[in-house]
């Protein structure tokens, strides 16, 4: 008995080699799987420290936020105004507080009030300068409650910005708040 112990580490140690032999080999036969595998994931990794913001001229919209589905960016655009669409990142605090992975995330939402405009809210729904312009919902997807934003006249520097879709996650809320325009990278207008 004690020989069939004395025996037994040896087996293992031969297993194990052959296994990592046999490692080796399905490595040689199958190296393009392995390589794609590895910049999938290091291209994941450079997306959480590289700015999200597109640099190709078309840009594809596959959110509910804008019923537009390509569109051509202009990134040499003149002074923003009221019905510009917009690319620009997420700063708002929930960034900070509840959703750290929509920081500096590139979204893209419609233009509804500029400096100067007027934001009143009664209950949940949401003006821009009398003019109604949605309704906050009262949680999210995931059950975290939604606060409408402050009333408050827009300040030099700020848009207040929303999609089409009562789901997107807009100037309406305070979480989201009002984007500067030095967050703006881009106006888009639609191809399809």
């Amino acid at each position: 008995m004690s020989a069939a112990i004395a025996a037994r580490p040896a087996g293992v140690l031969s297993w194990w080699a052959g296994g990592a032999r046999s490692l080796g080999q399905d490595f040689r036969r199958r190296w393009w799987l392995y390589g794609l595998i590895a910049a999938i994931w290091g291209l994941a990794l450079l997306r959480l420290f590289v700015p999200h913001v597109p640099v190709l001229p078309v840009m594809f919209n596959w959110t509910p936020s804008l019923p537009y589905s390509i569109v051509y960016v202009d990134y040499w655009h003149g002074p923003l105004q009221r019905g510009d669409l917009v690319v620009y990142l997420f700063t708002g605090e929930a960034a900070q507080l509840d959703y750290p992975g929509l920081g500096d995330q590139a979204f893209f939402k419609r233009v509804a009030g500029v400096p100067g405009d007027s934001v009143a809210v009664v209950g949940r729904d949401v003006f821009v300068n009398g003019v109604a312009v949605g309704r906050a919902k009262t949680h999210a997807f995931d059950r975290r409650p939604l606060q409408p934003i402050a009333p408050i006249v827009i300040p030099p520097g700020f848009l207040y910005v929303q999609g089409t879709s009562p789901d997107s996650f807009d100037s309406r809320y305070r979480s989201s708040g009002l984007v500067a325009v030095r967050n703006v990278r881009a106006t888009v207008n639609p191809i399809f």
